[in-house]
């Protein structure tokens, strides 16, 4: 199974975190943002998840993984700008349509349903690469709405 590779921004809020979950997991890793500038693997190969790019599609289910920027829009921008290592990754976008069960409140998105949660995001890209997102969302409080929205019930 490729990685899943997670950079928080270190002024995330890892109590609100939807991610913190997933720590232990073998398949994910995870850096903090500044201090893993340097420390990252060579992420050759692996897809960046961004609002930029061509869709994510079944076609990619080949890569080394997928990184997240984990971190507000703003905070996310800043990251890709000032991480060298990330552009060796293939940027893709999650397909239009699938909308956030996560309650925003943050007034730099116009459209606060189109924002994902990064597990969201991550569960999304699981489920159009063919990858198992069994456990995923097991500690997501928002699971069940975000399932109904976007029909994977």
């Amino acid at each position: 199974m490729p990685k899943t590779f997670v950079i928080r921004h270190t002024k995330e809020n890892r109590k609100k975190c939807s991610l913190t979950p997933l720590e232990e997991r073998a398949d994910f890793e995870f850096f903090t943002y500044p201090q893993c500038r340097g420390q990252l693997s060579d992420l050759t190969g692996a897809i960046l998840l961004d609002f930029d790019g061509p869709e994510l599609s079944q076609e990619d289910c080949d890569c080394k993984g997928i990184v997240v920027l984990d971190g507000t829009w703003r905070y996310a921008k800043n990251m890709r700008q000032h991480l060298p290592g990330l552009q060796s990754c293939s940027v893709r976008r999650i397909p239009s349509g699938f909308v956030t069960a996560y309650p925003r409140k943050q007034t730099e998105c116009l459209e606060p349903e189109a924002g994902l949660a990064s597990i969201e995001a991550i569960y999304i890209a699981y489920t159009l690469l063919g990858w198992d997102p069994k456990g995923l969302l097991d500690s997501y409080y928002w699971k069940e709405s975000f399932m109904i929205k976007n029909h994977f019930k």
